[in-house]
């Protein structure tokens, strides 16, 4: 029982302290991932540290349930393959230790680990989502930061551009300056070219404060529509020694509401996902009840109450059929022309209340799919963590190679694989060809066979994994193939004899 208890040690202490490497690597691989989908927002907007360290720190803890899973399984394959490869996993066989036994203390652990990474994703991840999309959506609006390049047209503020022959050697006096103003309108552009300038922010940072000296400005003073090849127009020269321009330019950085985030799906736990989810559900079923065929109809004889009526009780009412072609030849032609127009119009304005409730249906379908997806991805990611686990483990007891080398190429293509079935499923189930609980548990579905193929032969101490035993499968695959076809050739060259000897 000591030794037993020894051995829960050694694998419990070998696994964390592997896992805890493995986790902050994979972690910091998927936040550079990340990163690099949105450096073209960060870059060259001048957010301050504060705010780009607030940022990271929410986008890690957002990509933690992504980093968890491919973490257990680099550190389980790294962990029983090092035992694997020093002999520990056999010396512990050879005691009378099953596998199973080995990795009960982990089974346990990762268990653990499931149930703690459902509640991380469920009450933590809604908030820090928020946060980081918060402050991304508040990078892409910030103005970008003002560098002004020599000898290019600059674009950077808009309804301005600007061209800079030079700069003085401390970058503040700017030469040779033109500055296109287009902010009321291309047919009401001036220009404006001076010796040099100045360009000065305000302390709130909403202004910009252009000092020009030395220049002259040229402007159209008849609008452009009016204009006609022989007409002359008239503008407005200006030669001034110095001349201040204020454009209004916001580059302090305002944060987005928050508030305006909570209704997406990112933002709730699994609770608030299935209130929504319900309540979508009876939106539709309310849309499309109120608009069906009959209710229409109903809708339309209520509205024509110009057509003569005979209110009749119960006794002498009598369904009669009538012959809408005799109907309408019996009407004049006048009367035909205003029963055409009207029936087209009706058809008209129920094509677009049609159009109109199938563009809402599908907009609250698809705001349901969303919902879904979500409320499963909570689920399915955690239970990918065991899965991870029971692929991880046995492939470290087969392939008996610890270290950074052959466990990382194993883990890596792995995880590519489950990564690709992932995101194939959440694209199926977002554009409805699949329900949501199919594409969100496609990559389980698939991944959990495999694990419990590779525990079942790890525990019976297979070696698939082993060249040889490959290349003497295949040397006895192709001993047998050419032992029946030589029968075959016996075979066809005894029919082929017989036949000659009946003719």
């Amino acid at each position: 029982m000591r030794i037993l208890k020894r051995i829960d040690s050694y694998t419990l202490a070998n696994f964390i302290r592997l896992f805890s490497a493995t986790f902050f690597i994979c972690l910091f691989v998927f936040l550079m991932q990340f990163l690099w989908k949105y450096v073209d927002d960060m870059v060259g907007k001048g957010l301050g540290i504060s705010v780009l360290a607030e940022f990271f720190m929410y986008a890690a803890v957002s990509l933690v349930p992504l980093a968890l899973p491919m973490s257990i399984m680099l550190a389980s394959l790294m962990s029983y393959g090092n035992m694997g490869e020093q002999l520990e996993l056999l010396a512990m066989k050879s005691a009378g230790i099953s596998l199973f036994r080995i990795m009960r203390p982990l089974i346990i652990v990762i268990s653990m680990v499931c149930v703690g990474a459902f509640f991380f994703s469920n009450y933590v991840l809604p908030k820090s989502q928020i946060k980081m999309y918060t402050l991304l959506i508040s990078m892409k609006q910030k103005s970008p930061e003002l560098e002004i390049p020599t000898g290019e047209f600059y674009k950077g503020i808009s309804g301005y551009t600007l061209y800079v022959g030079g700069k003085d050697l401390k970058g503040q006096l700017l030469k040779n300056v033109i500055v296109y103003d287009f902010s009321n309108g291309f047919s009401n552009a001036s220009v404006m070219l001076a010796d040099s300038g100045r360009l000065v922010m305000s302390s709130d940072k909403h202004f910009l404060t252009f000092s020009l000296y030395s220049g002259e400005s040229f402007e159209n003073l008849q609008q452009q529509q009016t204009m006609t090849p022989e007409t002359k127009v008239p503008y407005r020269r200006e030669i001034f020694s110095k001349k201040q321009i204020i454009i209004d330019f916001d580059a302090s950085f305002t944060r987005f509401n928050e508030s305006l985030l909570k209704n997406e799906q990112i933002s709730k736990n699994v609770i608030e996902l299935d209130h929504t989810i319900d309540s979508i559900n009876k939106e539709i079923k309310k849309i499309i009840k109120q608009r069906t065929v009959v209710n229409n109809q109903n809708q339309y004889l209520n509205r024509m109450n110009h057509i003569p009526f005979h209110q009749a009780t119960a006794k002498n009412f009598r369904f009669e059929k009538y012959n809408t072609d005799t109907l309408f030849m019996s009407l004049s032609q006048d009367e035909k022309k205003t029963a055409v127009s009207n029936a087209l119009s009706e058809v008209e304005r129920s094509k677009g209340e049609m159009t109109f409730t199938n563009m809402d249906i599908k907009e609250k379908q698809m705001n349901l799919r969303r919902h879904s997806i979500e409320w499963h991805r909570k689920f399915a990611l955690s239970f990918a963590c065991l899965i991870f686990f029971f692929i991880g483990v046995p492939l470290g007891a087969i392939i008996r190679k610890g270290g950074f080398g052959m466990p990382v190429v194993i883990s890596v293509l792995m995880f590519i694989f489950y990564y690709i079935i992932d995101n194939a499923g959440t694209k199926m189930a977002r554009e409805g060809f699949w329900p949501a609980w199919r594409g969100m548990w496609l990559s389980s579905a698939i991944l959990l066979p495999i694990g419990i193929f590779l525990t079942y032969k790890a525990v019976g101490d297979s070696v698939i994994m082993n060249p040889d035993a490959y290349l003497q499968l295949i040397k006895t695959g192709r001993k047998r193939l050419a032992g029946y076809l030589l029968q075959g050739k016996r075979y066809v060259n005894k029919l082929l004899r017989k036949t000659s000897k009946n003719k």
